[in-house]
């Protein structure tokens, strides 16, 4: 078995921070919270793939963390006297990436899960010094892509690009081979008896190779569900883990609340797709929506929220508790809800569009998406904030960024601060008053055709990548008619509701709605799909937490 020593590559002022060493106070501290054990020199105390993953301090002796994949070893550290191991998925209660192995005898603090996120609830001075270590680490391993997956794909595969758009945004680290750049791909894939032509393969835990699989056969290979109960009555239970679900969930399970979020994604939502999110409060330097949607979801994490790798399929409203039924089948029952579904970009009028979706049509510019299109030409379509946080994104990689809208002006819809950087990006071409007609291509888009709209001239360009972040449809299908929708299927809640609304719906109470209740009493509805909010991450973070005001009075009546 082969082993390489060297571990991540840190530099010391990275290492103290992503492994310090707890001083004797803060160890009788934890010891206060678990139990002392001897350990052995090879005594492995977790596996990669186990699923009650405990929490060790090392006093004495010394413990390696290894990645495993096949018959090969690969060092991440080694954990000395005062170390402890363990990163984000002791948080979730996810299955251990990781092997840990005594590589000299002594003795260890061990905690479980409960018992360590009783710690970290507790205690203030180490919540900070664990959480900011489980955060690092995972950045660490995401970077490194030490993970417990392989990822075989191609960059002219859509569902390549969907795969590794949920581990991005799951945060979840991976090794990805392509297909037609890598040289031992071929061996790999016949060691799993797969074909070229099952792309996209992932393998889990070197075990299982799934071609082709779905988010939700992603998440149940990786155990995202596993450790969470189904069964029992949530006090809050969160559909959608955008920024307005999120906040929601922080807030509620930090106030004593069980709460529960569903998400059939990745934590984040359609902010979690944003690369530069600028004039969010507090962080002036700016933060990606997919870095915003981690902290959120680590600290929702923190508190004992759960979250479900699951889609919604209906809301059975006719009972108390309220039963939200998943595609599966499996039935969540619930005393409240709190409807954050959010929207999702229109598509462009075109005939054959989605035949490039992921394959030259994207509705979301991450570091994966930048990646495809490095040194190309682009499209960006539209003229609001994420369209102008894309553009100025991507500017940076590509040759020439095209922006596409169809109005005469920028500055209704746009921020002033990105509106500057647009017109001081020398390879940022604003076109106003234009819109697509027609795109055409074989496997993969190859040309498109766009339309002056003032003077009917339309022009056909090589261009292989077009970015769409046009005006928004909200995610409520679903709902079936359970509650109250306006004209264009967003939700309507509190002073909106009409009389007539809350006759038909069948108001049972004395009370009038709260602000952001729906036409059914104890059901809330936040964020982008609810009818009259505003299209901001920083409002959306508002609304999830005020809900949880209502939520108290609900539960409490």
């Amino acid at each position: 078995m082969s082993d390489s020593r060297r571990g991540l590559p840190l530099t010391k002022s990275n290492r103290e921070k992503i492994f310090p060493k707890l001083t004797p106070v803060q160890i009788s501290r934890i010891t206060a919270h678990g139990r002392l054990r001897s350990v052995q020199s090879g005594e492995v105390l977790i596996e990669q793939g186990d699923r009650s993953v405990p929490f060790f301090v090392v006093i004495t002796g010394e413990v390696e963390i290894l990645r495993p994949l096949g018959a090969h070893e690969t060092l991440v550290t080694v954990h000395g006297p005062g170390e402890f191991t363990g990163e984000v998925n002791m948080l979730s209660g996810r299955r251990s990436l990781v092997r840990a192995r005594v590589t000299k005898p002594g003795q260890v603090i061990e905690l479980d899960h409960q018992e360590m996120l009783g710690l970290i609830q507790t205690d203030a001075e180490l919540s900070d010094i664990l959480m900011r270590a489980f955060i690092l680490r995972r950045v660490e391993l995401i970077a490194a892509g030490v993970g417990d997956i392989v990822l075989v794909g191609s960059t002219y595969s859509a569902d390549t690009l969907r795969i590794r758009e949920f581990l991005m945004r799951n945060g979840h680290p991976y090794s990805y081979l392509d297909l037609e750049r890598d040289p031992d791909v071929q061996n790999l894939l016949e060691s799993f008896q797969v074909s070229a032509s099952q792309i996209p393969v992932l393998i889990c835990r070197g075990q299982i190779a799934l071609r082709n699989p779905s988010n939700q056969e992603i998440a149940d290979c990786l155990g995202f569900n596993e450790s969470i109960d189904q069964t029992h009555v949530r006090d809050l239970t969160i559909i959608g883990a955008g920024p307005s679900g999120l906040a929601a969930a922080v807030y509620g399970a930090s106030e004593g609340l069980d709460v529960l979020m569903l998400e059939t994604s990745s934590p984040g939502g359609q902010a979690g797709s944003s690369s530069r999110i600028e004039n969010y409060l507090g962080f002036p330097t700016g933060i990606s929506g997919q870095e915003l949607a981690a902290r959120a979801f680590n600290q929702a994490q923190k508190f004992g929220a759960d979250m479900l790798v699951a889609r919604a399929a209906r809301l059975i409203c006719d009972r108390n508790p309220f039963v939200v039924e998943l595609e599966n089948g499996t039935r969540i029952s619930t005393r409240t809800v709190l409807i954050a579904t959010g929207a999702q970009y229109r598509k462009l009028p075109l005939e054959n569009l989605s035949r490039f979706d992921g394959v030259g049509i994207y509705y979301g510019a991450t570091f994966v998406e930048a990646q495809l299109c490095g040194g190309d030409e682009v499209i960006v379509v539209g003229g609001g904030n994420s369209a102008g946080q894309a553009a100025v994104f991507l500017a940076q990689t590509a040759r020439h960024v095209n922006m596409l809208v169809r109005s005469n002006s920028l500055a209704a819809s746009m921020s002033q601060y990105l509106i500057r950087r647009i017109e001081n990006s020398p390879n940022i071409i604003l076109r106003l008053q234009t819109e697509i007609v027609a795109v055409e291509g074989k496997d993969h888009l190859e040309s498109v055709y766009w339309r002056n709209r003032e003077t009917g001239q339309t022009e056909k360009h090589e261009i292989k990548h077009i970015f769409v972040m046009t005006g928004a449809d909200p995610n409520t299908r679903w709902l079936d008619g359970c509650i109250a929708l306006d004209d264009k299927g967003f939700i309507k809640t509190g002073p909106d509701l009409l009389p007539d609304n809350l006759n038909a719906a069948g108001w049972p109470l004395t009370r009038q709605p709260y602000f952001l209740e729906t036409s059914l009493p104890g059901v809330f509805a936040v964020g982008d799909a609810r009818g009259g909010s505003i299209k901001r991450v920083a409002s959306a973070v508002g609304e999830g937490s005020a809900a949880i005001s209502f939520v108290h009075q609900v539960l409490q009546e």
